[in-house]
């Protein structure tokens, strides 16, 4: 499970083989092997014993800002796995495979935004035509990402526009269907400018963490990207990474939208925006985990949603290591 602290001055401690909470509802202890990841999204205090309890069991404490956008992790020091697979990573990141590996995440994810689209068309009648328009839009554009051959440095911004174009046409369709009340324009990013578009964000910024340390474990280098360019500072391959998986967030704000649970006062007005306050955290949240904790069929195995992100990680990292020796 994912241990979320978003209550304003909550306290975090080791009790025994235990993490105790303290906050301003309530006293609790969850036992350490219950824990894969502790989130911290607000003010809160903790001790020493409980990071280090958290360490030594290959737990990683992440920091969210008000975005969701992560911005620090306490983590060991020690570096997954070998080095072979970091050299292999930055050989990759502009050549052949790197376009392969580039292309196969991409159109992944397009083909998860059709499934999703096909799951909204099929259970809105009234709305099937519109929405096979916008599916066959896609599945056009896909066709073009399918040709694209070479390296991925002469390659990358033809991918990146021919995918914003998609992506526009599939933000189109979901607007669509949305209730009229939580209309939005496109997409807006910090702050949002809707409903929408805040719940994505956070969400978005929950599942970065979670590729971030997948990508840790199997000692791949967040830094080194291959379709998003490297920068100062900008994780690159863990948006790389992230792509596939994002329609998992589209599919679970999509569903807290069509069950009526979102409601106005789960969200605070800021400068420019739109934020979430401590109720929309909690339900974003709590559904993000049950979408995570959902098992599916991955390689002929029933595996839980956030286990195949570490899973995929491993298969990329062991994809390097035998590139290599071959």
């Amino acid at each position: 499970m994912q241990l979320v602290i978003n209550t304003w001055g909550s306290y975090l401690r080791k009790k025994e083989n235990c993490f105790l909470i303290k906050n301003e509802d309530k006293v609790f202890e969850v036992s350490v092997k219950k824990v894969d990841s502790i989130l911290i999204t607000t003010s809160a205090y903790f001790s020493t014993d409980a990071i280090k309890l958290a360490l030594d069991n290959n737990i990683d404490i992440a920091f969210l800002d008000n975005f969701g956008n992560p911005y620090g992790r306490v983590w060991h020091s020690r570096l997954g796995s070998t080095n072979l697979i970091r050299r292999c990573q930055l050989e990759h990141s502009g050549g052949i495979k790197g376009l392969a590996l580039a292309k196969e995440w991409i159109i992944k994810k397009i083909d998860n935004q059709i499934s999703l689209l096909n799951e909204l068309k099929n259970s809105r009648k009234n709305k099937a035509e519109q929405l096979q328009i916008e599916i066959d839009n896609i599945m056009e554009k896909k066709l073009v990402l399918q040709s694209i051959q070479g390296v991925i440095e002469d390659q990358r911004n033809k991918i990146m526009i021919t995918e914003a174009v998609i992506a526009k046409g599939y933000f189109l369709a979901i607007n669509y269907i949305m209730p009229e009340q939580y209309k939005f324009e496109g997409r807006s990013r910090n702050p949002a400018k809707d409903e929408f578009n805040c719940l994505l964000n956070y969400g978005y910024g929950v599942l970065y963490s979670l590729v971030e340390k997948s990508c840790i474990l199997a000692g791949l280098d967040p830094y080194i990207g291959f379709l998003h360019t490297d920068n100062y500072n900008k994780k690159s391959f863990v948006f790389d990474l992230i792509e596939p998986i994002r329609p998992l967030i589209d599919k679970t704000v999509i569903h807290l939208f069509s069950k009526r649970q979102v409601k106005k006062e789960h969200f605070d007005r800021i400068r420019g925006g739109l934020t979430l306050n401590k109720e929309g955290k909690t339900l974003l949240i709590t559904a993000y985990n049950e979408t995570m904790d959902k098992a599916v069929k991955y390689r002929g195995r029933n595996i839980k949603n956030r286990n195949i992100i570490e899973l995929e990680c491993h298969h990329i990292a062991n994809s390097f290591i035998k590139g290599s020796k071959e």
